[in-house]
């Protein structure tokens, strides 16, 4: 059978498919390899090469250090690849894929019921087996040499660590092997539809009642002769096929169901047996504790994944916002970013403009953690170039929006608030596009907000927006912030830290510097918050004029007492 492509499988359950179209195809950690994987610590430098052997395709392992299995076997040398072969090297589950169009072994037809029922059906259940129903004889039909052999294998079997991708086969194939069926179905239950997970076999045509009684009642049914049964005798599956007798049985864990194996033969001298219904019954229900605890793995490992790539994200989030505040002259200006799930779409920055004048950004993609924050990073580099191409606001901020509107999603947008200030001067040029108003406290103690603005980021392109103009002077005070401090609500109600709040808390503050500022804020938000972690990112920079030009230096308090440090 020729093989035209690989499909690999990693831990967490992403899978990639690759075309075999040259002679050979190298896998490891090395950038070298065609085949890359250079985070899977169980991967040696250079692990394995697929390579071509005549018309087929064969596996090759390059002596690594922990080798490589092909169906749980560790191959030594060359492996020719069969159909259904399963190469497994470190954390990768690889097989063949054949350029031959899928066969109809996953067909899976659940029909209702003729007029007649379905007479010839034996029922137990797991506690029927095991004996704990009264009348039932219980683990005695568990005692013949073959049922206990049967038992044993499949304990040894499903007691190594498999992925489900090779779990769900050889599930199937030792509950075929252990009544001696011809074909078989294992289905596990995915929402509320069954799935079919491993097949072997055509063409099955499954009762409702049969399924809803496995399912719903928790029942293994026998039907002891389909070709004499008045329900199923006159389907044409049953009757092609000469399908003799049929078992199904739910894949149970405690009192929850997760699926369901289905088996049938052809045999007409050993039909199954109420024996082959009490073995599969045990024999599954095992099976389906190892499906769980291999669901749990795999979600624990994805979880660490994840983890590790939030972790990695939010590193990487940080680089892209201010490491420190700039020092100029004249202005005392800080800021800071709390994201509520490690990475967000608050974003803030400064850009110096060549005439001397500093651009102080904040900005709120909807939505938070990965997707937002991506989003984030796109903006920031966009940034990076318009800034240093138009000079005044409007103009920015018009370009970037319509760089955004040609690329993002629907459901996404950003507020957006974009000032150049002149330190020398303390004229700001704003521009706003649908963010939240800044809060302008002055030295007197009166507060106004920065009106004015425009349409979100992100909507329509086209869009228009204006330049708007304001004066910091001396010791007056700005606070630019997101909308997860004035939203935030107590625990359990629905009153919101608001605006009024923050504006308090900046009058009762003006006298200190900025950085104090944003601590008494961040102070009174987690006290209004009691402490519990943010339903959205925080942003908050805060610009004071200075007198006469000062440079910052530090926790100063201008005009009044040294205010407490929050450490």
């Amino acid at each position: 059978m020729t093989v035209s492509e690989l499909l690999i499988s990693g831990p967490d359950g992403h899978s990639r498919t690759v075309p075999l179209s040259v002679g050979k195809h190298s896998l490891g950690r090395s950038s070298m390899n065609e085949l890359c994987y250079p985070d899977d610590s169980g991967l040696s430098r250079q692990h394995l090469v697929f390579e071509r052997s005549g018309n087929e395709w064969a596996v090759r392992d390059l002596d690594s250090k922990n080798g490589t299995q092909v169906n749980g076997v560790r191959i030594k040398g060359t492996h020719v690849l069969q159909p259904g072969d399963r190469v497994t090297a470190g954390h990768l589950t690889m097989q063949q894929k054949t350029n031959e169009p899928e066969s109809a072994a996953q067909t899976v037809l659940f029909v209702a019921e003729s007029a007649s029922p379905i007479s010839t059906t034996v029922e137990t259940s797991l506690e029927g087996v095991l004996g704990s129903d009264k009348g039932t004889s219980g683990a005695a039909a568990l005692t013949g040499l073959n049922s206990i052999q049967a038992l044993i294998r499949a304990g040894q079997e499903l007691s190594s660590h498999r992925p489900l991708t090779e779990l769900f086969p050889l599930i199937l194939d030792l509950s075929i092997s252990a009544v001696g069926a011809t074909r078989g179905l294992l289905m596990i239950r995915e929402k509320d539809e069954l799935v079919v997970q491993a097949a072997h076999g055509n063409d099955f045509q499954i009762s409702r009642a049969v399924r809803d009684r496995v399912i719903n009642q928790k029942a293994s049914l026998l039907v002891q002769d389909a070709q004499f049964d008045a329900a199923l005798a006159g389907r044409q599956s049953i009757v092609m096929q000469g399908m003799r007798s049929i078992l199904a049985v739910p894949l149970q864990t405690r009192d929850r169901v997760i699926g369901l194996i289905y088996v049938d033969t052809q045999n007409l001298i050993r039909p199954f047996t109420q024996e082959d219904l009490n073995l599969l019954t045990v024999m599954v229900n095992v099976a389906a504790i190892r499906i769980e605890q291999a669901r749990f793995a795999e979600i624990e490992q994805n979880e660490r994944i994840y983890a590790r790539e939030l972790a990695q994200a939010a590193e990487i989030q940080r680089g892209l916002l201010p490491a420190n505040s700039p020092k100029i002259p004249g202005v005392d200006l800080d800021g800071r970013n709390f994201p509520c799930h490690g990475v967000g779409g608050d974003y803030y920055d400064y850009f110096p403009y060549p005439d001397g004048r500093i651009g102080i950004v904040v900005a709120d993609v909807a939505g938070k953690g990965m997707p937002a924050a991506m989003m984030m990073s796109n903006m920031q580099a966009h940034m990076q170039v318009y800034t240093e191409t138009f000079r005044e606001p409007a103009e920015v901020v018009a370009r970037l929006n319509k760089s955004l509107a040609a690329r993002c999603p629907g459901n996404r947008f950003i507020t957006f608030f974009l000032g150049l200030l002149d330190p020398v001067t303390g004229e700001m040029t704003y521009c706003n596009a649908g963010h939240n108003p800044p809060i302008l406290v002055r030295k007197n103690g009166t507060a106004e907000q920065l009106t004015g603005g425009g349409m979100i980021l992100g909507i329509f392109g086209a869009a228009e927006y204006e330049n708007q103009r304001i004066t910091l002077e001396e010791d007056d005070l700005l606070a630019l912030f997101s909308d997860g401090i004035t939203e935030a609500c107590q625990p359990g109600l629905e009153e919101e830290f608001g605006e009024e709040r923050l504006t308090e808390l900046l009058v009762a503050n003006l006298p200190s510097s900025s950085s104090v500022v944003i601590e008494k804020v961040m102070e009174g938000l987690n006290s209004w918050g009691a402490g519990e972690s943010f339903a959205d990112d925080v942003t908050i920079v805060v610009v004071r004029r200075m007198a006469g030009g000062e440079v910052f230096s530090g926790n100063e308090t201008f005009g009044g007492e040294r205010p407490l440090v929050l450490i």
